[in-house]
């Protein structure tokens, strides 16, 4: 990973829009089905919103109908963090970005093989790179 970035309330609010502030910095969610990502088939690298660190490929996404763009796999492992998060009286596992700290989502051990696992996560909190 690369260096941290770190910026003051005042660069994020000029570098994002409002609906990715509210998500990468505040730990917002976007209404199920509506993200700009949910319904996209295109071939190419998902990249965190906030940054521009590679976080998803094309290749490990599927509709797992919950709503928001799912991810069996992360591109770069390193480029996410995980953290416990005990909001909405239940203990879920928040993804951020290992660049910025922007929330992304959760994590659910409720996704297909090979992992098993479902990164259910923020179209606002991402930018597609599309190969």
């Amino acid at each position: 990973m690369a260096k941290k970035i770190e910026k003051t309330k005042e660069q994020w609010k000029k570098d994002l829009t409002p609906e990715q502030y509210h998500v990468l910095r505040e730990k917002g969610t976007e209404s199920p089905f509506t993200g700009e990502y949910y319904h996209n088939k295109e071939t190419g690298t998902y990249l965190c919103a906030g940054c521009g660190s590679e976080l998803f490929s094309s290749e490990h996404k599927y509709d797992s109908g919950s709503g928001w763009p799912s991810f069996f796999l992360p591109l770069r492992k390193e480029n996410i963090e995980e953290k416990e998060d005990p909001s909405f009286f239940m203990t879920r596992t928040e993804i951020r970005c290992a660049g910025c700290g922007g929330h992304l989502g959760h994590v659910f051990d409720d996704g297909p093989d090979p992992t098993g696992l479902r990164y259910c996560v923020n179209s606002a909190s991402l930018k597609f790179r599309k190969e």
